[in-house]
């Protein structure tokens, strides 16, 4: 049984406290910004070495450090888009009108560094660990990319909540690349495709042929593809889904009231 309790419990603790935790060091005073990437930028650096280090570690306690060190490279680049830092080359809101191909590359050209940002960090987790006996990390990496690409479509697409919040007042020009609406025609395959992989995962974690280790490893696959997909639903259900996070967002609410009147 701790098998699957221990680290659905701690995914969904990562998961939960590192979004806070982000939203809230991008929520402080602009000059605090060169130290929360330094900071990232020293976590990054150790990640990856660690995920080197853990290659070929199969205890249970090499899915952990798999696949934290994995959640702690893709937190960098999270902390370096909110930041501003790492986003696109156009930093203006979308023209009013546009729409098909000229939108479709308007929207990419804010998002091009992050995009490229992406590929990069996604190449040095998988030369680091991919061809270990411990995938746990880049199984990680793949399922955080998937889903964020999915998400980023559906938002551009349209969905019901847009979690504007979420976004420091320095990104607000990317609400004009999104859409309100009910629904979009990707999201029911977004949602239907991972479901079908997160059910075939969770499948995979009762096989008693499976070490200890292996078992840990699909666990933390298959819980992260459901908290994507937990998020995915966010956008489209009315649920309150930044009272999770209300606490990483009290930072924002205090820099407004120390602004000058």
């Amino acid at each position: 049984m701790s098998s699957y309790v221990l680290p659905v419990l701690y995914v969904l603790f990562l998961w939960w406290f590192s979004t806070g935790l982000i939203l809230y060091l991008n929520g402080l005073p602009r000059w605090t910004f060169k130290w929360t990437l330094t900071g990232s930028s020293f976590l990054l650096a150790l990640a990856l070495i660690g995920l080197y280090a853990t290659r070929d570690d199969t205890r249970i306690t090499g899915a952990y450090l798999g696949f934290t060190f994995a959640l702690l490279v893709w937190a960098w680049q999270e902390v370096a888009f909110l930041l501003g830092l790492v986003t696109g080359s156009r930093r203006e809101p979308c023209p009013p009108g546009v729409r098909g191909w000229l939108r479709v590359r308007l929207a990419f050209q804010t998002v091009w560094h992050h995009e490229l940002a992406l590929l990069v960090l996604g190449a040095a987790v998988w030369t680091l660990s991919a061809d270990g006996a411990n995938p746990t990390g880049w199984w990680t990496f793949v399922v955080l990319y998937v889903m964020r690409q999915s998400a980023k479509l559906n938002l551009f697409l349209g969905v019901r909540n847009l979690s504007e919040s979420f976004l420091p007042p320095h990104l607000t020009y990317l609400h004009s690349y999104f859409r309100r609406r009910p629904m979009n025609a990707l999201m029911p395959w977004s949602v239907l495709l991972g479901g079908a992989v997160a059910t075939w995962l969770w499948w995979q974690t009762g096989d008693a042929t499976l070490s200890p280790f292996e078992v840990s490893a699909r666990v933390f696959a298959a819980i992260l593809l459901s908290l994507a997909l937990l998020e995915h639903a966010f956008m489209v259900l009315p649920l309150p889904s930044e009272a999770l996070w209300s606490w990483g967002l009290r930072s924002r609410a205090a820099a407004a009231q120390e602004k000058p009147t």
